[in-house]
């Protein structure tokens, strides 16, 4: 098993281990502009992949955690993409949401064995969240969609291995 980075998965055929596979997007709408960004680079690196998307929307980051969990235990999904963005602003419910959100995504993540790809932003001003949700520029909804691919490719992988 190799990893490869973005740039060299941009180029390469889509992987046999994720062609059909369903991915969960979870996107929280809060800022409309930057999450139709983040959205439209996840799509396009799943479809690249071959898999299909099936697209969620919360009102925010803090709501995307239990979307996951309700989803994931109605079934039929081989790795999840989570798409959000927190702005910091002048108290400390930055810290809460942008924490816990992502506490909650890695738990998800490592107790039920699937892929997960947190595409949630935690960001300083709007400005900064436009650059890394922009596909022409960042394109972080894309990079989240890519790192849950690679790491279904790495379970199937792993699970295809002979013991």
């Amino acid at each position: 098993m190799v990893a490869h980075s973005r740039a060299e998965t941009g180029s390469r055929a889509p992987d046999p281990h994720v062609a059909g596979a369903r991915v969960l997007v979870v996107e929280a709408r809060y800022y409309d502009a930057i999450a139709d960004e983040l959205l439209t680079g996840a799509r396009a690196a799943i479809e690249a992949a071959g898999a299909q998307a099936e697209v969620v929307t919360v009102p925010g980051a803090l709501e995307i955690p239990a979307a996951v969990a309700i989803l994931l235990d109605a079934g039929g999904y081989d790795a999840v993409v989570t798409l959000g963005c927190v702005i910091r602003g002048e108290t400390g419910h930055y810290d809460i949401v942008a924490g816990e959100s992502a506490r909650a995504l890695m738990d998800l993540s490592v107790d039920r064995r699937i892929p997960l790809g947190n595409g949630i932003l935690t960001v300083e001003t709007e400005a900064q969240a436009l650059a890394r949700a922009r596909v022409a520029e960042m394109n972080k909804g894309g990079g989240a969609a890519e790192a849950a691919l690679a790491v279904l490719a790495l379970k199937r992988a792993a699970a295809a291995r002979p013991r």
